[in-house]
């Protein structure tokens, strides 16, 4: 069995789990996420803590159940702690501008680009070269940051771009004559 489908979840107080034939439900502080249940988990909720069996010894079974663990580990998290994403803006002239739900990106085009956000995805600039987003939904955080970095992604002989703040860009040598 998959070892980490094996670790049941602890579901902390304030965080109500619903567990149906069809979905799993996650409701806290931060929102209220939804998931489709696989029918090759079973999932049984015990006083707070949620647990994860293969329905049979298929190994894709056995691989599902340590995913729904997981996808349902990150539920809870998102409606407790939240997730977070950080990007940082590299070169001259780049910046960034958080407006309600929008987001305005100057990144060296002859035009602005405005870029709109999901519900439940939260943006903040605390400088104009910085970008936070933040969110309940690991998945869609993390597939918003990666769409705000394809609007410039960063080239390899300068370092220019937008890149997530630990990412580390291997500077290419210019062609020597």
């Amino acid at each position: 069995m998959s070892r980490i489908g094996k670790m049941p979840v602890a579901v902390p107080a304030g965080v109500d789990v619903l567990v149906k034939a069809d979905q799993i439900s996650v409701k806290g502080a931060g929102g209220t996420l939804h998931l489709t249940q696989n029918a090759l988990v079973k999932v049984t909720n015990d006083a707070g803590t949620l647990s994860f069996q293969p329905a049979n010894e298929s190994r894709q079974a056995n691989a599902m159940s340590g995913t729904m663990r997981q996808l349902v580990n990150n539920m809870v998290v998102g409606v407790t702690k939240g997730f977070e994403k950080k990007l940082n803006l590299v070169g001259v002239g780049y910046k960034a501008q958080a407006q309600g739900a929008k987001l305005n990106l100057t990144v060296g085009y002859s035009h602005p680009v405005n870029k709109d956000m999901p519900d439940g995805i939260a943006v903040a600039t605390p400088t104009p070269t910085e970008i936070v987003i933040k969110g309940a939904d690991r998945q869609r955080v993390g597939q918003v940051a990666a769409e705000i970095r394809a609007i410039r992604p960063p080239e390899p002989y300068k370092g220019k771009g937008i890149r997530y703040s630990d990412e580390k860009i291997i500077i290419k040598e210019t062609k020597k004559k």
